[in-house]
């Protein structure tokens, strides 16, 4: 089975050379490793992919010690992980996921979508994956959390993916799931907000639509970014060819960061990343 370590700390002479040590001293065989330093806060990160026969805690303890003081260390098989995604009415970026993930694609497997509309549940049951409505009628946003949060109590949930989701999530709620939720906004935010935002778009003339998925904070849409990407367009298109050029780079940049985020390729530092891909 393949285990992955993933390691950050202060930098300092010979964090390579002490972890692999340790790896190999353990009997395990190294199929992949990528390390960077960021040198405005000298923290060094490591993600070592192993195989072979471990005694996980022991490992860990073993590359603590050896690290010393502000360690963190992490080490894991390579297991699918459990996502429940939740979303509006949208279903481009939903019904990529669900093809994605009955082919196995992103290692992880959809335990459930959860709407505060029922419009998509045909769509989502057809893949034989359980569909929750909790409808947001005539309820505060704490109300309707509270209802949201029974549901996903019902799961064993390691990730949320906000695929097109049009609510705003309270902080207590992304506190109970931080670092854990993956969020793909329109592909103009934060330029044109608000309502038509692709009819905004129309008529400033833009000429390159962008998506980018992040992990979800406090802070609206401000959260750390995880990838990124453009595509160019014309003034030929119209608002609705920009709406289905967005579509399409919705759908590719969130199936990227969520297979990122699901090989355990992504670490966080303050409102950074630190992708080995």
């Amino acid at each position: 089975m393949t285990r992955v370590l993933n390691v950050e700390c202060p930098d300092k002479l010979g964090l390579v050379h002490v972890i692999t040590g340790i790896l190999l001293s353990e009997g395990l065989n190294i199929v992949e490793n990528q390390e960077f330093v960021d040198r405005g806060s000298q923290r060094f990160f490591m993600r070592t992919e192993v195989e072979g026969y471990v005694n996980e805690p022991r490992v860990v303890d073993r590359v603590r010690t050896a690290i010393g003081e502000g360690a963190i260390v992490n080490f894991a098989p390579l297991e699918p992980k459990r996502v429940v995604i939740l979303v509006s009415k949208e279903h481009h970026c939903l019904g990529d996921l669900l093809i994605r993930n009955q082919f196995a694609e992103l290692n992880s497997t959809v335990v459930a979508v959860v709407s505060n509309h029922e419009s998509l549940r045909a769509f989502v049951e057809s893949f034989k994956v359980p569909f929750h409505f909790v409808p947001a009628e005539g309820l505060s946003r704490e109300g309707h959390e509270e209802a949201l949060l029974k549901v996903l109590g019902s799961h064993e949930v390691d990730f949320l993916v906000l695929a097109k989701y049009m609510r705003i999530l309270s902080p207590g709620f992304v506190k109970k799931f931080e670092r854990r939720i993956v969020n793909i906004p329109h592909s103009f935010l934060p330029a044109f907000i608000g309502a038509k935002p692709y009819q905004q778009a129309y008529e400033r003339g833009v000429k390159v639509i962008g998506a980018t998925a992040h992990f979800v904070t406090d802070a609206l849409d401000q959260g750390p970014i995880i990838v990124q990407q453009v595509i160019p367009v014309h003034h030929s298109h119209s608002a609705q060819d920009l709406a289905a050029a967005g579509r399409d780079v919705e759908q590719i940049v969130l199936a990227r960061a969520l297979k990122l985020v699901f090989e355990d390729r992504v670490f966080l530092s303050g409102n950074r990343t630190i992708i080995f891909d």
